[in-house]
């Protein structure tokens, strides 16, 4: 990593270091909002962008700096293009991949806390430097006799600061992001349990095992093994797995023979997990897949931290609203609306048959892939179709007049695997057989 090595200090772990943190970066989003309209007040250059990006760049070095669940808010929002101005967006994708790393004697206390011993009593070579650091742990190289062996480090207080820091973040995100709390405050408990879930390495050991084996008969895919004895739960070992990470890959210039591949192995293994696991992978951002030419193409799959359980309820309502069939029928889609409780049996009808004509809309664009029998996500105009679709949503004043939540929460979390997938399959400009698994 590039960046400075943090000293054993510098990681706010305590609620009251953490507030503090929060507070000041609450007062600097206040005074960068202050300097904003005094500018503008004297007749001086500041536009929204200016407030934005100054604001951008605040609250991502927070983010940083606290790690832990904000910073996977952060990844998630940098996932959600349509959510965020685009300076947002650009400062928030940095979480995709890197984030400043942990510092080495913080490194070697947690392993004396779940071991007994140092790292280097642990395996035969560890490498104290992060390979790579990310929002809940970071991933440092080891070997233990013949394996090569990736080995994931949470860091200190991140299980013990979720809530708090959820409670601490809201109003500044709040503000920033021009949300009412009442249009999050659904959600908070959906996305909290999926965070609190990640920092359970037990839990993440158990579920890459399950899912890994009944994904076995797959093409294309590779999974880590797991090793139990070197892992705790604040400590994961698995194999060091080969590769590249999207954005390095795609600089090789990959052929399209080796892309369509890769992008086949990604629908495959998501449309098997949908529909025969009713489980996902549900963190499919660029840092979570390694990528390699070999053998015409080949994913390796990482990181089972954040997995979505769906229920059978679910999965029928969510199918059968991509459905052509139900596309063509206003009365079944309303109905299914209903149910999924996006449309409200108090609704006045002017504002029933909005939301129908919208979801309908909306279904349509989204759900394409799943009804054809080849999808060429390299057609750009595809993606652009589906931001420009996130635009006009966001400038209808239904919508922007809203504040009520709508809809399951399940959907945050399958939303947001099938935007990732999305997202992944465009940059890799794969052309695909939807109909490849059942």
């Amino acid at each position: 990593m590039e960046e400075p090595q943090k000293s054993l200090s510098s990681l706010p772990t305590t609620k009251v270091a953490r507030a503090a943190r929060f507070a000041k970066t609450g007062l600097n989003v206040g005074a960068n909002y202050l300097k904003h309209y005094a500018k503008r007040a004297v007749g001086a250059d500041s536009t929204s962008e200016d407030l934005h990006a100054a604001n951008a760049a605040e609250l991502y070095g927070a983010l940083s700096e606290m790690k832990g669940s904000v910073l996977k808010v952060a990844q998630m929002l940098a996932m959600e293009k349509n959510i965020l101005p685009t300076a947002y967006a650009d400062q928030f994708a940095q979480a995709q991949y890197q984030t400043p790393p942990l510092s080495g004697p913080l490194v070697v206390k947690a392993f004396r806390d779940a071991f007994g011993k140092s790292p280097f009593e642990v395996f035969d070579e560890f490498n104290l430097q992060a390979r790579q650091a990310a929002s809940i742990g970071q991933v440092h190289f080891a070997r233990k006799g013949n394996l090569a062996l990736a080995v994931k480090v949470q860091y200190p207080g991140v299980a013990d600061s979720i809530r708090s820091d959820i409670r601490l973040v809201k109003p500044i995100a709040l503000r920033v992001l021009g949300l009412s709390e009442d249009t999050v405050r659904p959600y908070l408990e959906e996305v909290e349990t999926r965070l609190i879930e990640e920092t359970d390495y037990a839990l993440e050991l158990r579920r890459g095992q399950e899912i890994a084996a009944a994904c076995a008969d797959l093409a294309h895919l590779q999974f880590p093994n797991y090793y139990p004895e070197l892992s705790s739960l604040r400590i994961l070992t698995m194999d060091w797995l080969p590769g590249q990470h999207l954005k390095e890959f795609l600089a090789t210039d990959p052929p399209q023979a080796v892309r369509n591949q890769l992008g086949q192995a990604l629908w495959d293994f998501y449309m098997f997990q949908l529909n025969t696991l009713r489980t996902v992978h549900a963190d499919p951002h660029p840092g979570n897949f390694l990528l390699r030419a070999d053998e015409g193409g080949t994913l390796g799959v990482l990181d089972f931290g954040c997995v979505k359980e769906i229920p059978e309820d679910v999965h029928r309502l969510f199918t059968a609203l991509l459905a052509p069939e139900t596309l063509a029928n206003a009365a079944l889609l309303t109905m299914l609306l209903e149910e999924a409780g996006v449309v409200r049996a108090e609704d006045a009808p002017a504002k029933r048959t909005f939301y129908v004509s919208t979801m309908q809309a909306s279904l349509e664009l989204v759900g394409r892939p799943f009804r054809q029998a080849t999808f060429d996500f390299g057609d750009p105009a595809y993606m652009q179709s589906l931001y420009a679709l996130g635009d006009d949503l966001m400038q209808q004043p239904e919508l922007r007049q809203q504040r009520e939540p709508r809809g399951s929460e399940h959907f945050i979390y399958l939303n947001r695997t099938y935007v990732g997938l999305y997202a992944l399959l465009t940059e890799l400009r794969a052309s695909i057989t939807t109909t490849a698994v059942a």
